[in-house]
C-alpha cells in the first residue's frame, strides 16, 4: 500500500464533499502518473491548498479511468478519475493545519524548515506525489484520531478571506475562479543595499533560466537591458545560444511586449516558453506583459511562467486570478501561466540529464493557479 498526495482547493474539496464522495479526479496531463503510480488499495491523503490543511483519507478502489461528467466544475478539468472509499472526510475547521506542531515537527517534508517559511511548499507542487511510508502513516494516524476526537482549528482572518475572495466569472472559455480583491505584498520601502542584493538575485535567477534553455538546445532571448549582466553569469560554451534579435514578424505592439519579457526559449524561430522573474517587484508587472501578449496574439502557442521566491507563491496565485486576467478571450491567464519557485528552477538546473530533456519537463516543476 502506498500513500499518495491528493491536492484540493477549498472549492474542489467542498464539491467533493457535496457529491457522493466516491470519485477523486486529476487533470488530463497527469494521466501517465496516475497509471504509473496509483494502484488499487493505495491511499490518497487529501491536502487543501491555500488553507494548508490535511483534510481527508481516500482508499483507491479502481484503476484510473476517463470521465468528464461534471463533479468539480462544468466543464470539469479533472477527467482522470479513480473510484475511492472515503475513510476520513473533515470540514475546513476540523482539518489539521500543516503548521500545527503535531504535524510540522514530525514530517520529513517540513521538520527541517523554519515554521512560517514557504520553502517546504515544493513538496506540494502537484497531486500524485508519492509520500514516504513514515510520513504517510503518520498523517493517516493524525487524521484518523482527528475524526475520532475532533479538535476545531478556527479559520484565521486570512483563511476566511480565501473563501470570501474567490468568485466565478463567465468567460468565452467557461467559468474561471478569480480573486475579487487581490493584494500584492510587495514592499517598496527596502533600503538601497537590500534593493541591490535583490536585483543581483533576480539577475542570477534570470541567468539560470536562460542557461537551462540553452543547455536543452534552445535559442534564448533576454532583453537588451539585461543581456550583458546575464551573459556575465553564463558559461562561455552557452553564449552562442543568446539571440541578438527575435526571428519573428509580429506587429509593433506585440514585438514591443515580447522584447521586454525576461527570458524566452525559442525553437526553430518559434517561442515555446516565456518567463518573468519577479524577485521583489510587483508581481502584476510581469503578468501584465504576459496578459498583453495573449490579448495581442490570441492564437499564439507559448507556455508562460512566473518565477519567484517561495515566499511569494501565494501572491503569485492571487495576482494571476485577478478578474482583469480572466477575460482574455478564451485564454484566462490562470489557465495559461504557471508558477515556478526558485527551488524548482534550481532543481531543474541541477538535473544531470538536462541536455537530453525537452522543454516539456518544465511542466513537472510548474504549479498552476487553477489548483490553488
Amino acid at each position: 500500500m502506498g500513500y499518495i498526495l491528493d491536492l484540493f482547493t477549498p472549492e474542489t474539496w467542498a464539491r467533493f464533499c457535496e457529491s457522493e464522495g466516491k470519485v477523486s479526479g486529476f487533470r488530463s496531463g497527469q494521466s501517465k502518473l496516475a497509471h504509473r503510480r496509483v494502484k488499487i488499495g493505495d491511499v490518497f491523503l487529501c491536502y487543501m491548498t491555500r488553507l494548508s490543511r490535511w483534510c481527508g483519507i481516500l482508499e483507491v478502489e479502481s484503476a484510473p479511468y476517463w470521465d468528464d461528467t461534471p463533479i468539480y466544475d462544468d466543464p470539469d478539468p479533472f477527467v482522470v478519475r479513480f473510484r475511492v472509499k472515503p475513510l476520513v472526510v473533515l470540514d475546513p475547521e476540523h482539518s489539521i493545519p500543516i503548521r500545527h506542531e503535531v504535524l510540522w515537527n514530525h514530517l520529513s517534508i517540513t521538520k527541517e524548515h523554519k515554521l512560517g517559511s514557504s520553502t517546504w511548499t515544493g513538496s506540494f507542487r502537484g497531486s500524485l506525489r508519492i509520500l514516504t511510508a513514515e510520513d504517510g502513516a503518520y498523517i493517516e494516524q493524525c487524521l484518523q484520531e482527528q475524526q475520532r476526537n475532533p479538535i476545531a482549528y478556527a479559520l484565521t482572518e486570512k483563511e476566511k478571506r480565501e473563501f470570501e475572495g474567490i468568485v466565478k466569472l463567465s468567460t468565452e472559455g467557461g467559468e474561471v475562479g478569480v480573486v475579487a480583491h487581490p493584494t500584492d505584498n510587495h514592499d517598496d520601502s527596502t533600503d538601497e543595499q537590500t534593493q541591490g542584493q535583490s536585483s543581483k538575485l533576480s539577475v542570477q535567477m534570470q541567468a539560470k533560466v536562460a542557461q537551462i534553455g540553452a543547455v536543452m538546445g534552445h535559442q534564448v532571448w533576454v532583453p537588451k537591458r539585461d543581456r550583458t549582466a546575464v551573459k556575465e553569469l553564463t558559461p562561455n560554451g552557452l553564449l552562442n545560444s543568446f539571440a541578438e534579435s527575435l526571428p519573428m514578424n509580429y506587429d509593433p505592439p506585440t514585438m514591443g511586449t515580447i522584447e521586454e519579457i525576461d527570458v524566452i526559449w525559442l525553437d526553430g524561430g518559434y517561442m515555446v516558453r516565456a518567463f518573468e522573474v519577479e524577485h521583489t517587484t510587483a508581481i502584476y508587472s510581469g503578468l501584465l506583459r504576459m496578459a498583453d501578449l495573449l490579448a495581442l496574439q490570441q492564437n499564439i502557442g507559448i507556455r508562460l511562467h512566473i518565477v519567484a521566491p517561495s515566499e511569494r507563491r501565494e501572491d503569485v496565485f492571487k495576482q494571476i486570478k485577478r478578474p482583469a486576467f480572466a477575460r482574455l478571450g478564451k485564454r484566462a491567464l490562470s489557465k495559461e501561466c504557471t508558477y515556478l519557485s526558485y527551488e524548482a528552477v534550481d532543481e531543474l538546473a541541477g538535473n544531470e540529464d538536462l541536455e537530453y530533456l525537452n522543454e516539456g519537463v518544465v511542466n513537472k516543476y510548474a504549479e498552476s493557479a487553477e489548483d490553488h
